[in-house]
């Protein structure tokens, strides 16, 4: 076992060896021996006219009396429940049983990869199904896209290989407090992300570098008896009383007794079919907004003060919140230095998201502004969120000319009121231009509003919101799902026996990391329900 000692504040230009000498010292561990330490998370805190780093180190090898005695004396000291992919999968090496039917993985974005992963690790060699198209081919379609304005319905940024969260940034930033999460952290520096992705309070990959890391979690897949099925679209499922015997594609029936559907958020034709099947679905609250530009160095000089620009520190980030009532307005997917991307999946819709390459040099940071929406808001049925998004994708397409020009407006502009009518400093970075004009229309019932309180708000914390030529673009319609397919307390479908609805699109995660640790999870659910279905 281990502890973890957090809260080692040291100066920025400290060695982190003296994290190590403190945390040594907070254990009582003096001299050479068989305890070892490592550093398992650095941040940045830049408050109160200081520069420091932030550490929590690792510290494995000593007893379990004294590490009980540590974690009850000390309130800096807690214990260490971080775990692999090998730790988890151990429990299950007997699953396998001659004649036990392939799982099959529906998805192959963060949720259905690692699933997939998990499955063939424990030697059960599953079928993946992935509507979209290999990374390198899929990359060809996005440009295609930005340059032609030719978008593939079945090869874009949302759909294909490695799913959104490819085109994404690679942010691995979560709010949930998993052990689960480190196992995925350990499997993405294994297959290429840099070794820092383990240790940062932020880890974060780049869009350019999280490809080739897909790629090779994917081939390892393959190379353990996985098949991925590409370019094959998923219409449904096929049960006979009450269980699951194949998954229907585009292409015919795959028969299956066992699989975990991770089609990810923005598979909305994927939820008609499955619920034509006969599968519970339910409408699920979710956020919708714009996404903000801003100058990355006028974000800078706010977070940073008078530290900006010391080698090191890196582009700055922030999170920012509102609530009124029963409803929020906060910041999600904040792009530094990064870029704003076209995000369409069906024809005639304009869809922005966020992303950032590695080096996060880019001249503008991102961020989208989201509003809550509850399912009061929506029309009515399972799918009532669907069709709100769909309608603002919808008008965005009319608002920027019909060729997938994205609406845009000013801050201060969007604050009083009026369409605005010539761009500032900050130049927007979609890739297929804006028009300027009101973007009242693109937001949920009330959410304008909302925002512009909201926005207010902001500036009177963060001096760069109040900069009135900061860049508004939307709609930003897929920060979540707006569905949630019910599952029961082994995992599956309440309507499907050996069906596991998994990740984002099934309304139990959001975001990389949430979703590949939902990923992980059903697949062990998946492999004991098996285990026992062989038995």
């Amino acid at each position: 076992m281990s502890v973890i000692v957090s809260g080692i504040s040291l100066p920025w230009e400290e060695d982190k060896q003296i994290a190590i000498k403190n945390a040594a010292k907070l254990c009582g561990v003096f001299g050479a021996g068989e305890v070892t330490f490592e550093i398992s998370r650095e941040a940045v805190d830049a408050r109160k006219g200081r520069l420091n780093k932030v550490y929590s180190v690792k510290v494995s090898g000593l007893s379990s009396g004294k590490e009980k005695a540590l974690c009850e004396k000390n309130g800096k000291i807690r214990p260490c429940s971080d775990t692999t992919l090998s730790e988890l999968i151990a429990p299950y090496g007997g699953v396998k049983t001659a004649g036990s039917p392939r799982p099959v993985v529906v998805g192959l974005g963060p949720a259905g990869m690692f699933a997939a992963l998990t499955l063939a690790r424990m030697g059960l060699c599953p079928i993946v199904i992935e509507r979209g198209r290999p990374i390198p081919q899929r990359d060809g379609d996005v440009s295609a896209f930005v340059r032609d304005r030719r978008l593939d319905p079945e090869s874009n940024i949302q759909f294909g290989e490695g799913g959104a969260g490819a085109y994404s940034d690679g942010k691995l930033t979560t709010r949930i407090s998993d052990p689960v999460c480190s196992a995925v952290l350990r499997e993405l520096v294994a297959h290429g992300a840099p070794e820092e992705t383990l240790t940062k309070a932020h880890p974060h990959i780049g869009t350019d570098l999280l490809k080739n890391v897909v790629s090779a979690i994917d081939r390892e897949t393959v190379a353990l008896g996985g098949e991925i099925y590409y370019n094959t679209a998923v219409t449904g499922v096929r049960t006979a009383n009450g269980r699951l015997v194949a998954i229907k594609t585009a292409s015919g029936e795959i028969p299956c007794t066992h699989a975990v559907f991770a089609v990810g958020h923005s598979a909305r034709d994927t939820f008609s079919h499955m619920l034509s099947d006969g599968i519970e679905l339910v409408p699920k609250s979710f956020a919708m907004g714009l996404r903000i530009e801003h100058l990355q160095e006028d974000i800078d000089r706010t977070m940073y003060g008078k530290f900006v620009g010391t080698p090191g520190l890196g582009a700055a980030e922030y999170f920012v919140s509102n609530r009124e009532g029963d409803r929020g307005c906060f910041s999600f997917c904040m792009c530094p230095g990064g870029e704003i991307c076209a995000a369409a999946s069906r024809p005639n819709t304009v869809v922005t998201n966020g992303m950032s390459y590695h080096s996060r040099s880019g001249r503008n940071g991102n961020a989208a502004i989201a509003v809550s929406a509850d399912t009061s808001l929506f029309p009515s049925g399972p799918l009532g969120g669907v069709e709100l998004s769909q309608r603002l994708e919808e008008s965005a397409f009319v608002l920027g000319g019909g060729d997938y020009t994205a609406p845009a407006q000013l801050v201060s502009d969007f604050l009083a009121g009026k369409p605005s009518a010539s761009l500032g400093r900050v130049k927007p970075t979609y890739p297929l231009g804006v028009k300027l004009c009101s973007l009242d229309g693109l937001l949920p019932p009330g959410g304008a509003d909302l925002m512009r309180r909201s926005l207010e708000k902001f500036a009177s914390n963060y001096r760069f919101f109040a900069n009135g030529d900061a860049v508004l673009t939307g709609p930003e319609t897929r920060t979540s799902s707006p569905v949630r397919m019910t599952r029961d307390g082994l995992g599956m479908s309440v309507t499907a026996w050996g069906l596991f609805p998994c990740g984002e699109g099934a309304g139990y995660a959001g975001g990389i990391m949430s979703a590949a640790v939902d990923g992980i999870k059903q697949a062990l659910k998946l492999a004991e329900t098996l285990a026992e279905h062989v038995r």
